[in-house]
């Protein structure tokens, strides 16, 4: 292990405006541009990187519409959409009002972030087609990368595409889910048999808190979230946890967050991924305080916790010196070689990006503080 605190990010980066897939010169300049990603995290000194996600098209969900077998393209359930739901949405209608009025729920002046999305009717048995996708994802980072620097490829968990896919052959919910987590196994396994760290994403696990939990209460929403883990590590048993990041967070608009679930609550449910690294929001002003969980909560052996230190929910650029005293709260609780920088979710689309590499250039230097401090 080295003497010092790690630095990474959450995944998307900005940039991606500038790659059509319609252009006819789209393969070129996408490689060009992971290129010029992968090096310039590099030269703000990230130590574990990744593509910036754009060969995911910047969508961590629809990127998989093409992959599998056995669902048509269907109209959205009846009603309000759900990621238009929620105790948030009604407790703040006017803001939310406002923010959609005014784009403002995320920064899209150089890169859009989907809110209308293609539903999918589950109407045969699923199978994976996406492997020639997932290569293609893999040869390019793998071609423009350091040789001695580590590097991630992220992916999707089968409960955050779950909203989007809906289920009209199996013959019950839970052989649902495992059927598309098997699925999926096709995809990790590809990902980490290449070298690289596949990290998995799942937002709207605890997103569905304040649009589905409330009603069902806190019980039954972790019980539901449990037989998801247990979906996502049946899609994860041949792959070592060494492999594996999981990334745990809450939406991550520009929003109030005023009903998100307590990180005290879901700690247990993030523990339970078979996974060697766990990344989760710390740095907004609702989960900044959370760190005190880990007095409460032992870190298993050979973990590492990965929090944000950095957030994208605000374009105020955090002092070096609040980002270390950030990391070492969390080295206190669980011994500094347990612990790696990160951000509380990806900036692509959601801040500017002169302020996302000003951020992360921060989270750099302030990791470098915090080593003075904990290693001297």
């Amino acid at each position: 292990m080295p003497n010092r605190i790690l630095t990474t990010h959450v995944g998307s980066l900005p940039g991606l405006a500038n790659f059509d897939p319609q252009a006819p010169d789209y393969a070129e300049r996408l490689r060009t541009g992971v290129s010029e990603v992968v090096k310039r995290q590099r030269d703000v000194g990230l130590d574990v990187i990744n593509e910036g996600e754009y060969t995911k098209g910047g969508d961590w969900l629809s990127y998989v519409d093409d992959r599998f077998t056995g669902f048509e393209a269907g109209a959205p359930p009846s009603g309000l959409p759900i990621i238009l739901q929620g105790k948030d949405r009604r407790e703040f209608d006017a803001f939310y009002k406002y923010a959609t009025e005014k784009g403002t729920l995320f920064y899209t002046s150089s890169t859009d972030i989907k809110t209308k999305r293609q539903h999918w009717v589950c109407t045969g048995p699923i199978a994976y087609r996406g492997q020639s996708a997932v290569r293609r994802e893999i040869d390019l980072l793998v071609s423009v990368k350091p040789v001695d620097g580590a590097a991630f490829l992220t992916a999707t968990a089968p409960a955050s595409l779950e909203p989007y896919w809906r289920n009209e052959f199996y013959k019950s919910e839970e052989e649902f889910l495992f059927a598309f987590a098997e699925a999926l196994r096709a995809e990790y396994e590809l990902i980490a048999d290449s070298g690289l760290i596949l990290q998995v994403d799942d937002a709207w696990l605890p997103a569905l808190w304040d649009r589905i939990g409330i009603e069902m209460g806190l019980d039954a929403f972790l019980k539901r979230c449990m037989v998801r883990v247990e979906a996502l590590n049946h899609a994860l048993r041949n792959i070592p946890a060494a492999k594996v990041r999981y990334h745990l967070c809450w939406g991550s608009w520009h929003g109030p967050h005023a009903y998100d679930l307590e990180m005290r609550h879901m700690v247990d449910v993030m523990l339970r991924v078979k996974a060697q690294a766990y990344l989760f929001e710390a740095a907004n002003a609702r989960h900044e305080h959370e760190h005190v969980v880990w007095e409460q909560t032992k870190l298993p052996a050979g973990k590492i916790i990965v929090p944000g230190v950095i957030t994208h929910s605000t374009d105020v650029v955090e002092h070096p010196e609040l980002v270390s005293q950030r990391i070492q709260n969390f080295a206190r609780h669980v011994g500094r070689e347990n612990v790696m920088a990160g951000a509380d979710c990806g900036f692509g689309g959601r801040s500017h990006p002169q302020i996302a590499w000003a951020k992360l250039a921060s989270l750099v230097e302030g990791a470098r503080l915090a080593s003075k401090a904990l290693y001297g």
